[in-house]
């Protein structure tokens, strides 16, 4: 039985123009990014490359409409290579440019073509949260389904991954907290998935270790302190990506895709909605088993007592960003079951990784609670 596979070469750069001059970037290229990036990094470098800016032509998370109006523009360009510079949304979508372009990506999300890998590609989190660098996952939404839909398998996965800290001292506090949240949630579905074992529990702990004790520092010594300490956060982010690239997620990312995919919350903020009701309904239908594991790893790690882990962490994780009530945005109380059905029949293959079965009931009883 497999245990553990790292896909890309992971490297770390202290500098944009480290990464720049190590990888010899050029015409080649194929850069996918967004302007404030371009400005600050590549805007006045002598070498010619092609550049794509996904956010010129959606703003959001990526639909396949949005996609195929990239590929069509980029059909004509001559490139060996993808480098992808930002968060999870370009990241994913860079994927798709390194296989054989499909006449739809519709085709691809819903396998009516083969995917086949032909440019190579590097991958560079601007966040610290997607761990999409590290994943052989591309998620869209899909229009004719109308929600969030994950393409996967070795073809999609980077040959290198590249850490750079300097990329990320000027995240927004939001965007720090949702992002990172997202990687604590990563790393504690994989650890409770069928699939994991002790190879992926060692980055699961690892990344999980790593949040909790700086989302304590930043509590403690104020919220910009999280810049000081960006790396130890995307390190753990990359840990998290790793773990989860081999045993997948659970309910937490099935419940919160069409919340997403309809009223376009950001991924990581819609995936925190989840977070803490999920893993209390886990313990509810199974208290025994690793479920206990993991209470006991958060309450050694922000100073509570196992029983109250899980309530507690709710309310470290409200402190760095309040949770809101479903219906703030937008949802509506009869979208409760529909939103249930939905999750049932197009994720399945996140839902095969939960802790326990969850039936179309329990996913109503977890909507209702959150509205």
């Amino acid at each position: 039985m497999k245990q553990l596979l790292i896909k890309p070469e992971i490297h770390k750069s202290n500098t944009f123009d480290e990464f720049y001059n190590e990888f010899n970037v050029g015409e080649k290229d194929l850069i996918l990014t967004i302007d404030p990036i371009f400005s600050t990094y590549l805007k006045d470098r002598k070498e010619k490359f092609n550049v794509v800016f996904p956010e010129h032509y959606a703003l959001g998370e990526p639909t396949d409409e949005m996609i195929d109006k990239i590929l069509a523009d980029t059909r004509k360009i001559d490139y060996d290579r993808v480098i992808a510079i930002g968060g999870g949304s370009i990241l994913d979508i860079a994927k798709l440019f390194a296989l054989r372009q499909a006449e739809r990506s519709e085709q691809l999300y819903l396998r009516e073509v083969p995917i086949i890998k032909e440019k190579k590609l590097v991958i560079i989190p601007t966040t610290c949260g997607t761990g999409s660098e590290v994943t052989n996952i591309s998620i869209a939404l899909v229009t004719k389904k109308n929600t969030k839909m994950g393409l996967a398998g070795d073809e999609l996965s980077a040959d290198f991954t590249v850490l750079i800290p300097e990329l990320l001292l000027k995240l927004p506090y939001k965007v720090f907290v949702t992002s990172s949240v997202d990687a604590l949630i990563h790393a504690a579905e994989s650890f409770l998935s069928p699939k994991t074992c002790s190879y992926t529990e060692l980055f699961s702990v690892k990344a999980m270790e790593i949040i909790l004790k700086g989302y304590m520092e930043v509590i403690e010594k104020g919220q910009e302190h999280f810049r000081t300490i960006i790396e130890d956060f995307l390190v753990a982010s990359n840990y998290a990506g790793i773990a989860f690239g081999n045993t997948g997620v659970g309910a937490v990312h099935a419940m919160s895709y069409p919340l997403g995919g309809v009223y376009h919350v950001p991924h990581g903020e819609a995936n925190y909605q989840f977070f803490i009701e999920v893993f209390k309904y886990y313990e509810k239908k199974q208290p025994n088993g690793k479920i206990q594991e993991i209470k006991k790893l958060i309450a050694n790690v922000i100073g509570t007592t196992e029983n109250e882990a899980f309530e507690d962490l709710g309310q470290l994780l409200n402190n760095l960003l309040a949770l809101k009530p479903l219906k703030e945005y937008g949802m509506k109380h009869e979208e409760i079951e529909s939103f249930a059905k939905n999750v049932l029949e197009t994720q399945q293959r996140l839902l095969k990784n939960n802790y326990v079965p969850f039936s179309e009931h329990d996913l109503i009883n977890i909507y209702s609670k959150l509205y």
